[in-house]
């Protein structure tokens, strides 16, 4: 194996592993290469860990909002994060009344409760035909969940994975239309689905609905308590107490400015890995990476509020996260309007009210916000009056709560993150072939042609979100390396 940082003539305490990137993909590889007793050094371009997990004051003193992800069902569902005892670090997962709230023209909502019954009830007329859909799919929650995050293996339950791939494979609109008769079902399972960052009549978009609103029932959608920032502090602290080492305001320019190492991880997509690899890959590989395409960016908004938003409807106060768009043509249309490259008037916006139910975010008498609208990759247009709009349009009197705001669009984020590429916060479109593919056809996706060298980042499968499989996914293919080598 090619000993990347070696000059010859030089003696070094070799690593076994170099990882690039300390956001939750980069931590969690290098966690899963300590736990089995490797030497790491995980090397951070920032002067904090945390990648997309980080939070800071963005507005006022002593206000604490979620820099990019916020919510998170995915970080505790994660199979990596339940079998690790990041509780002992810090990390507390907080859940909401309601996981989901989806507020709509006549101060009434539509809301995913915990239970699907609970749920269900509310939904009128489609009652019965929500149940049928999400119940059986609830109930193989856990082979689900194994299936689509877990290790790359045989799924042990193949029936509840069956079930959820025959509606998976459908539109969300689709879906919805086929499935539900009256506006609140169809509109809450739009909102659901548009968290694809995809058209909602592209096929397939039907899986992220489905697996995100069996989330909600099966494990809630969370957030942590005092910020996102939580999540990382929690792995770094435990990767320090297992022997690793994290060096930070490090940005790395070159493979070969790297410390001699059997292996190396990067927590990069495709776009930085074809920059600091030079010309060590080869021209087919490359030419795969540079096809690879990178969705919508979003453009973001945090407020600093003087008292709870004043929704019109008394559902949305207990929720932890709120979709606002309408009905299901409203929002299919909005989304629509992103993949051409153009920018929704009415745009669906993502809201979480994490200081409703954390209260350390804010201090008394004070409340943090949060939410982003999808926009065209690249972005500089300043949507704050559309996203304000729609707020405004379900809490009539918000915008004389504000006290203070913080905006930022696609450059500015990638600014703060230099993997979300124009914006793109999934590290890469969610397209069929991509999820298939990801970033490139290849039977491991994590391993480069160029020797020792592993993706570890969301542009590799399972995909976007704050769970660490892929980083996981990538730390088992190279302890399976270094144990042939012994």
């Amino acid at each position: 194996m090619l000993l990347l940082g070696w000059r010859e003539g030089q003696l070094v305490d070799r690593l076994d592993a170099v990882v690039v990137g300390a956001g939750p993909n980069g931590l969690a590889a290098a966690v899963t290469l300590a736990r089995a007793g490797r030497r790491v050094q995980v090397i951070e371009a920032s002067d904090t860990v945390g990648g997309g997990t980080r939070s800071a004051e963005l507005t006022l003193p002593g206000i604490v909002h979620d820099v990019c992800s916020a919510i998170h069902p995915l970080g505790v569902a994660s199979p990596l994060f339940r079998a690790l005892p990041l509780d002992q670090y810090g990390l507390e997962w907080v859940h909401p009344k309601v996981p989901v709230a989806h507020p709509l023209d006549d101060g009434t909502a539509a809301v995913l409760a915990r239970s699907v019954d609970d749920t269900a009830r509310d939904l009128g007329p489609d009652a019965a035909a929500y149940r049928s859909l999400m119940a059986p799919l609830v109930k193989g929650a856990d082979a689900i969940i194994s299936g689509l995050l877990g290790p790359l293996r045989p799924p042990s339950r193949p029936v509840p994975l069956a079930r959820f791939g025959l509606g998976a494979v459908r539109s969300v609109k689709g879906l919805a239309s086929g499935s539900f008769a009256g506006v609140p079902a169809k509109a809450l399972l739009a909102g659901i689905g548009g968290h694809a960052i995809l058209p909602l009549e592209r096929p397939t978009t039907a899986a992220f609905a489905l697996f995100t609103a069996l989330l909600g029932h099966a494990v809630g959608w969370p957030a942590a308590r005092g910020g996102s920032q939580a999540i990382a502090d929690a792995l770094a602290a435990y990767l320090r107490d297992l022997g690793g080492e994290i060096t930070t305001g490090w940005r790395v320019g070159s493979l070969d400015e790297l410390p001699p190492a059997r292996a190396v991880l990067l927590d990069l997509t495709p776009r930085q890995l074809i920059g600091i690899a030079g010309d060590r890959l080869p021209s087919g590989y490359r030419w795969q990476l540079e096809r690879f395409r990178h969705g919508p960016g979003v453009f973001k908004l945090d407020w600093a509020l003087d008292g709870p938003v004043p929704w019109a409807a008394p559902d949305c106060a207990a929720a932890g996260t709120l979709h606002l768009g309408g009905t299901l043509g409203e929002i299919a249309a909005a989304e629509r309007a992103v993949a051409q490259g153009r920018h929704p008037e009415r745009p669906f916006v993502l809201v979480a009210q994490q200081s409703r139910f954390d209260h350390s975010r804010a201090p008394q008498g004070r409340q943090a916000l949060w939410a982003y609208c999808h926009v065209p990759n690249g972005s500089d247009v300043d949507m704050t009056e559309a996203i304000e709009a729609q707020i405004e349009r379900f809490a009539p009197g918000f915008r004389d709560r504000i006290l203070a705001r913080s905006a930022m669009g696609p450059a500015a984020l990638e600014a703060h993150n230099a993997n979300y590429i124009g914006g793109d916060i999934v590290g890469g479109a969610q397209t069929p072939r991509q999820m298939l593919f990801r970033p490139a056809a290849r039977t491991n996706p994590y391993r480069t042609p160029i020797d020792g060298v592993y993706l570890c980042s969301s542009s590799t499968p399972p995909g976007g979100g704050v769970h660490g499989m892929c980083g996981y996914r990538a730390a088992r293919s190279v302890l399976k390396r270094l144990g042939k080598e012994r």
